[in-house]
């Protein structure tokens, strides 16, 4: 399965200088992967070292933070010698063993020539109090699902991929119906990476929906075991009020969908602890479509959307008919699945952030506006063809 962020990687391998790299992203995006398959390719030689229920390694790290004494010990447990030159570290869920965050900053000093790649779903909220976090001593790679064209490639359609990518729309058009179907696929089966190599190799939607369906369990257990116990319940009401904030017209969040009479101090840290694991994203109005959007940000309201569109047409138990076979009710939340479906797309863009724009009286909406430094783009989302309706 070919992912674009392996390229990143491999800039990241030629720097002269490079840092310790930490791969963010959710639970099940495929970091793990990822790394392996980047030590694989591009070394020949990994050490994987999983920081998850491993007491070795915990107390390896529990006493100093001396680099060389740290290798000795890796190579003692891996059963391999460490040459920095040609062997990819990898520290998995790092975050288990806070200490192990901060001897990154000692490799960054004191031993660079070692290759370091970490990784962990709950880096944003599981960093334990007092630990000293390597500020300015590594480097970042955020990972989401895959995007349409990583799913495009995963299904065999790399040449329908090749098509975008030299931007010959007359050609692409001929083949429109092609692109329809599969969007509606990625839309059902969504971009988790167990998901799409499950759908690629037998075409099962029941089983594209049970694997779905676990990882949501996966979420929810995530809750209970790693959010503090009394905000819990308030992560669980939040997290599930999700699609019928994107149903609305309006799809600005609404607290009082949660419950009646909610406030968002109550469940402020709620929606930080989902932010942090990457579950889901904010995407904030601007009160003025101008360079820079940032400065017109309204940090009171936003749009809250999930880390995956078929996690999202899972949560509401979409029909594998009704999406593709399509339904007179299903017009109300196609427009919530195309708006999730772009801003997927629009989050594996680097180095881009997303707004969206609406008048102050509401008479006028912009779905999402992108800031590219010297220009704002706007974003019209329409989940089916309208000759009739306004337009931007």
């Amino acid at each position: 399965m070919y992912r674009t962020a392996i390229e990143e990687l491999h800039k990241w391998k030629a720097k002269r200088n490079k840092k310790p790299l930490i791969i963010r992203g959710a639970r099940q995006v495929g970091k793990t992967w990822l790394m392996k398959e980047f030590g694989r390719v591009a070394f020949e030689k990994t050490v994987y070292i999983s920081f998850d229920n491993n007491q070795r390694i915990k107390d390896l790290f529990s006493s100093d933070l001396d680099v060389e004494r740290i290798v000795t010990g890796l190579e003692l447990y891996s059963g391999q010698k460490i040459d920095p030159a040609n062997t990819l570290l990898i520290f998995d869920e790092v975050q288990e063993v806070p200490k192990a965050l901060t001897s990154l900053k000692y490799f960054n000093e004191n031993a660079p020539q070692y290759q370091i790649m970490c990784a962990g779903s709950l880096l944003g909220v599981a960093l334990h109090q007092g630990t000293s976090f390597p500020v300015g001593k590594v480097e970042f790679l955020d990972l989401y699902p895959l995007s349409f064209t990583e799913f495009l490639s995963a299904m065999g359609k790399g040449q329908y991929v090749e098509l975008l990518q030299k931007s010959d729309f007359d050609m692409a058009t001929t083949f429109k119906q092609t692109y329809i179907d599969m969007i509606k696929y990625y839309c059902y089966v969504g971009g988790m990476p167990e998901v799409v190599h499950s759908f690629s190799e037998n075409k099962d939607f029941g089983e594209a929906r049970e694997i779905q369906q676990r990882i949501l369990d996966a979420y929810e257990q995530d809750f209970s075991k790693h959010a503090p116990h009394d905000v819990v319940p308030r992560i669980r009401m939040l997290w599930n009020s999700i699609p019928a904030q994107l149903t609305k017209e309006n799809k600005k969040f609404i607290y009082g969908l949660i419950k009646e009479g909610a406030r968002a101090k109550e469940y402020e840290q709620a929606m930080l602890w989902l932010t942090d694991c990457g579950l889901v994203h904010k995407v904030h109005r601007v009160n003025a479509p101008s360079l820079p959007l940032k400065a017109y940000e309204d940090l009171k309201s936003f749009k809250l959307f999930l880390v995956d569109v078929g996690l999202l047409s899972c949560m509401v138990r979409l029909n594998q008919s009704t999406l593709l076979d399509g339904n007179e009710l299903f017009k109300e939340f196609k427009g919530a699945l195309t708006e999730q479906y772009v801003l997927q797309q629009l989050k594996t863009l680097k180095g881009v952030q997303t707004y969206y724009w609406t008048a102050k009286r509401g008479t006028a909406e912009v779905d999402f506006v992108i800031d590219t430094g010297n220009a704002i783009i706007p974003i019209e989302v329409k989940a089916e063809v309208n000759l009739q309706a306004k337009s931007l």
